[in-house]
């Protein structure tokens, strides 16, 4: 699947801007272990993918953004700001008026973001709800218009089912329209498709792509899937230990100067090519300084 690419994305004004953001958590110890380091970006009206191992910083990265951080995290940055608003000086009550409405995180697997004990309606409604009130009737309406937006068949015989009655991509289609009925400038979607089969990834990649063109928002993509990302995504940030190690144009991401980079896209399984022994990434620790 490859979007539509915004060369010009960045000329506007950045929606999201992060300037040294630092995140760490305590150990049994009790002494501050750091998982995100320093790390800077902007975010416009495009589709940024934030990439690397598992335990590299990703969603860590995209959780202080939303201020979902686990208890004990302690976050600070040079700058974090939303559309001029400074995140790390709004009240928790700010930041949740936020959520929803103006930024939105679409998490990796429905199965742990659904509640199992009410109806895909009811959870589609209940995020609408709390951000604008309106009649039962009139919500119901826009949850089945939010549910059909997604491409979900039947959406009101969807709005009645529970998580575990719909299927692992019907879950993230419903996650999706959720996340996206009160029309967020922002949207994080941490490995969206990690958990689906090949033909609905490519399904849920095409209904991402056209939402941030028809609506004009701007998507952090967090993955470690590296094709998936260059033929998606405009930009790419790599991260490695917490930091980001490399920012590349997507349709270059081949041409990546940063050996880290190179050595995750060397293990790659190629067709037709001989991979005996296996590729083994060559860590070395000047990368983590």
């Amino acid at each position: 699947m490859t979007g539509t690419q915004h060369p010009q994305a960045q000329a506007c004004e950045p929606i999201l801007v992060v300037e040294g953001l630092q995140v760490a958590y305590p150990n049994r110890e009790g002494q501050m272990v750091p998982v995100v380091r320093d790390v800077s970006f902007t975010l416009g009206r495009e589709r940024l993918g934030l990439v690397g191992e598992s335990g590299s910083g990703k969603s860590q990265t995209g959780r202080a953004i939303l201020g979902l951080s686990a208890p004990g995290a302690r976050i600070s940055a040079t700058r974090l700001e939303f559309r001029g608003t400074n995140l790390l000086a709004c009240t928790p009550a700010e930041r949740r008026a936020l959520r929803g409405q103006k930024m939105a995180m679409v998490l990796q697997d429905p199965k742990y973001s659904l509640n199992p004990v009410m109806t895909i309606g009811q959870q589609v409604c209940e995020s609408l709800q709390a951000h604008a009130r309106m009649p039962p009737r009139a919500a119901k309406e826009k949850a089945l218009a939010a549910l059909r937006a997604v491409q979900l068949d039947d959406a009101e015989r969807v709005f009645s089912l529970y998580p575990h009655e719909v299927s692992g991509g019907m879950g993230q289609r419903a996650m999706i329209a959720m996340m996206l009925i009160a029309q967020p400038e922002l949207l994080i979607a941490d490995e969206p498709t990690s958990a689906l089969d090949v033909t609905v990834q490519l399904e849920v990649l095409a209904l991402l792509d056209s939402l941030v063109s028809q609506s004009a928002m701007g998507l952090l993509f967090i993955s470690h899937d590296l094709r998936l990302v260059s033929r998606f995504c405009d930009r790419v940030l790599v991260m490695y230990r917490g930091k980001i190690v490399e920012e590349i144009a997507a349709h270059q991401l081949h041409q990546a100067q940063h050996p880290y980079t190179q050595g995750l896209l060397n293990c790659l399984p190629r067709l037709g090519q001989s991979r005996r022994p296996l590729p083994v990434l060559d860590r070395r620790p000047e990368w983590a300084l």
